[in-house]
């Protein structure tokens, strides 16, 4: 069974960094997308980094270029998002997800409803 599970997650004031981690049981990551997707109450969902498994490309939302990074370790069971210079507006749900490995990042972000796993998703809120 796949299986996707975030971790991470928590309280901190603007201007703070969290680490989220996305570990995938049962695959590995090879020739697959893996992106982070977050969701705010009353918002709709929004891609906010997508990896590629097979080429290391990325894609990053304009709302979190140069404050975040996505990467992948080195056994591909693990994608991280690094999110620096949080935002009270950066407070959401976070979600990862997997897709086949046959799409583009920024179609996986931008367009794609990933198909292949969905993890639970873990809190971010960015509060003083």
């Amino acid at each position: 069974q796949l299986q996707l599970v975030e971790s991470g997650g928590g309280l901190v004031q603007p201007g703070g960094s969290l680490r989220l981690s996305c570990a995938a049981s049962g695959f590995t990551l090879d020739h697959y997308v893996i992106g982070w997707f977050r969701q705010a109450p009353g918002k709709e969902r929004e891609g906010v980094s997508c990896i590629s498994s097979s080429d290391g490309s990325t894609y990053y939302a304009d709302s979190v270029k140069g404050r975040f990074t996505i990467s992948r370790d080195n056994a591909k069971i693990t994608v991280y998002l690094q999110m620096n210079s949080l935002k009270p507006e950066d407070t959401a749900v976070y979600y990862c997800a997997a897709e086949s490995g046959i799409i583009t990042v920024q179609a996986m972000c931008v367009i794609d409803v990933p198909s292949v796993a969905w993890g639970q998703g873990t809190q971010v809120t960015v509060s003083s």
